[in-house]
């Protein structure tokens, strides 16, 4: 595995691996909140209806899904590199192709695609940098390039606002097309790590071909594998809980107007990337038992700040907090899932495990919109809550993590 110097210095390949994934990442978060700051345009342009229109981001959820698996298990087959650049191929283009679509139908098949590429990109990204970087640098290298997941949203909203009220929302979707320049440099520049070579190398014979099945080859891969789904579906459900819904809850709760739930937005995401880099030092030093440890019970207890909050610097401190916890975790399972999994799959676990957790946990803003209009902010914030503690409990109980220490 090729490895930093003494001094700490990164080598060529190094370098252009965690600039090709934060960029990856920037532009496919950018691509998934187009669709939030489009979505009340694009309903009223297509005249479709609030469960047509829910059904964009699940439809994009299901091809992340599709994307996954299929580029997971490509990955792991032909390479990291290859792979790489044709996921963010697809998804540029797929996005922005919107810019034709004329009918809700066209809107589906677009985002279908769309997320069938920024499903297979993200494992595939992951275990790029797993493999480029030693065991206790890989938390801390994962999360940076999960922060650039966190400023491809903050472009999003500044494109939206310059874009879409003077050229509309189709325009703002050809901006997808900024990553097909990227897929230029990674093939230029991005080569595979010798420790995939060399398993290639060993995985001759057919019957090693990569599958899906891998995952659950024993009751005690089955039982982790379905674990960490179970984390990661948290992970989700809190994210796009909070992002999706928090903003108007806030505005009803402390009268804010549109802005400044806009502020409150940025506090947040500012609050996620400090925690993600404090997280993947936390995890690289003490081992992913403890650091997930701490940021989910943190997690549990800080929803509830958020119904504390009595005016905007109050609300804003509480968003940076509830950000740096529930989203600090983000990049560390990637981190965890290409250590417990070996090589030759390390892709498809990826993928797998993190668009499963996507697909099913994207329904939590669904569950939250049923519990607004039933119930009080307390329970749904307690709702949140119990998740966090589901998840830290089911950490708790995966074996390997305790072969995981800290270096």
């Amino acid at each position: 595995m090729e490895t930093t110097t003494h001094n700490h210095a990164l080598t060529t390949n190094q370098k252009w691996t965690i600039a090709s994934t934060s960029a990856g990442f920037a532009l496919e978060n950018m691509d998934v909140l187009f669709l939030s700051f489009a979505l009340s345009s694009i309903i009223a342009d297509l005249h479709i209806n609030g469960a047509q229109a829910g059904l964009i981001s699940s439809i994009t959820n299901l091809g992340m899904l599709a994307g996954g698996i299929l580029f997971g298990i490509i990955g792991d087959r032909v390479g990291r590199v290859k792979t790489f650049s044709h996921t963010v191929f697809i998804f540029a283009i797929a996005t922005a192709a919107m810019y034709f679509a004329h009918s809700v139908a066209m809107v589906y098949l677009c985002r279908f695609i769309a997320g069938v590429g920024a499903g297979g990109e993200y494992g595939v990204g992951i275990t790029l940098i797993a493999e480029n970087f030693k065991h206790n640098k890989i938390g801390k290298m994962t999360s940076i390039a999960a922060i650039g997941g966190q400023i491809g949203a903050i472009l999003a909203a500044i494109a939206a606002a310059f874009i879409i009220p003077d050229f509309g929302w189709r325009a703002l979707f050809l901006f997808g097309l900024i990553p097909v320049i990227l897929t230029y440099f990674i093939r230029r520049h991005l080569h595979e790590s010798p420790e995939f070579l060399a398993a290639k190398q060993a995985e001759k014979d057919a019957s090693k071909r990569v599958r899906v099945s891998a995952l659950f080859k024993t009751p005690q891969l089955t039982y982790q594998t379905i674990a960490l789904m179970v984390m990661v579906i948290v992970q989700i459900a809190g994210y796009f809980g909070l992002m999706n819904w928090l903003p108007s809850i806030m505005q009803q709760k402390l009268g804010l107007s549109v802005s400044g739930s806009s502020i409150w937005m940025i506090a947040t995401i500012v609050g996620m990337s400090i925690g993600m880099m404090t997280f993947g030092s936390i995890l690289d030093y003490f081992g992913p038992r403890r650091a997930f440890g701490i940021f989910l019970i943190a997690s549990a207890i800080a929803v509830f700040a958020i119904t504390l909050a009595v005016n905007e610097v109050t609300l804003l401190i509480a968003g940076a907090v509830l950000g740096f916890f529930s989203n600090g975790m983000f990049g560390g399972y990637g981190a965890v899932i290409s250590r417990l999994y070996p090589t030759e799959i390390r892709s498809t676990a990826n993928n797998v495990i993190v668009n499963v957790g996507r697909a099913i946990g994207g329904f939590s803003s669904v569950v939250i919109g049923f519990l607004m209009d039933h119930y009080t902010l307390f329970i749904v914030m307690g709702f949140l809550s119990i998740l966090y503690l589901i998840s830290f409990c089911t950490m708790l109980t995966i074996p390997n993590l305790k072969k995981l220490g800290n270096h």
